[in-house]
């Protein structure tokens, strides 16, 4: 692993981020390519037994721009987005985690010529590279199940990999301070909350005032937000504002997470 690492010396940065990267794909061939599958599912389970099954009782929905859709056509896309929120967290605090604490897997890389910030971004490539695909396979459904249109599946691919890498870098940041295993109930309460109260299920105008307005500044309402707003809905100015926010958070938790191992890692 070492070696493979080393390799890319003359490849430049970009290099060292794909060999990172690359160390995840040759670990997961050791384990199986059905933990790889199984990441796909559940999302699928959501959108057939929610979905289609609730759906039946619930009957349309009307969406902030005045649309009229079906509820699986309410629910797909924020199951997209809460897929990718799901698949970067779990892949960039309970893995990276274990690998930067326990197994001490980074302390060698970073004999290497890679730096922390090529690590932090080679883990998020693997980890997007694996969302892009999942997104592909439940874009692929919705165009099947007529939730959406095939162009408008293409562009909610790159926003759903977008997605993918700001909740991948909040990951990363969660675990440089995470102490021990058992704060991982906390991660995923806090998750758990998320993808319930971010109008994954009911519009926000279904909410009291105060509680609609925390519910729309969280960062899983401004990803369901964007996904909705392509799949579904037409495109506006407050998607772009999505777009930038999901940005932010991006650059911003990037930049801290690799400070943070930077200190952590080279005492």
């Amino acid at each position: 692993m070492l070696t493979t690492l080393a390799v890319p010396r003359l490849a430049g940065s970009g290099g060292r981020v794909l060999a990172v990267a690359g160390r995840n794909v040759v670990a997961l061939r050791s384990v199986g390519w059905l933990v790889f599958a199984s990441g796909a599912l559940e999302p699928f389970l959501y959108l057939f037994s929610i979905g289609i099954g609730v759906g039946a009782l619930v009957g349309d929905m009307t969406l902030p721009d005045g649309t009229v859709v079906g509820y699986a056509a309410f629910v797909a896309p924020a199951m997209l987005a809460a897929s990718a929120m799901t698949g970067a967290l779990t892949e960039t605090t309970f893995n990276f985690f274990g690998k930067m604490k326990f197994w001490k897997l980074y302390d060698s890389v970073l004999a290497t010529p890679v730096g922390p910030m090529e690590v932090a971004l080679g883990e998020l490539s693997w980890a997007m590279a694996r969302g892009a695909l999942y997104a592909g396979s439940f874009l692929t459904v919705m165009i099947a199940m007529d939730l959406t249109s095939p162009w408008r599946a293409l562009l909610a691919l790159p926003a759903t990999v977008l997605i993918g890498f700001a909740f991948g870098a909040v990951g990363m940041l969660t675990a440089t301070w995470l102490r021990g295993w058992q704060d991982f109930d906390l991660i995923g309460t806090i998750q758990f909350a998320l993808f319930l109260f971010s109008g994954t299920f009911v519009p926000a105008t279904a909410y009291p005032a105060v509680l609609r307005w925390i519910v729309e500044v969280t960062p899983l309402y401004r990803a369901v937000d964007l996904i909705r707003g392509i799949t579904a809905g037409d495109l506006g100015w407050i998607q772009a504002l999505d777009v930038a926010y999901l940005l932010v958070m991006l650059i911003f938790c990037l930049w801290a997470a690799s400070r943070r191992m930077s200190r952590m890692l080279r005492k």
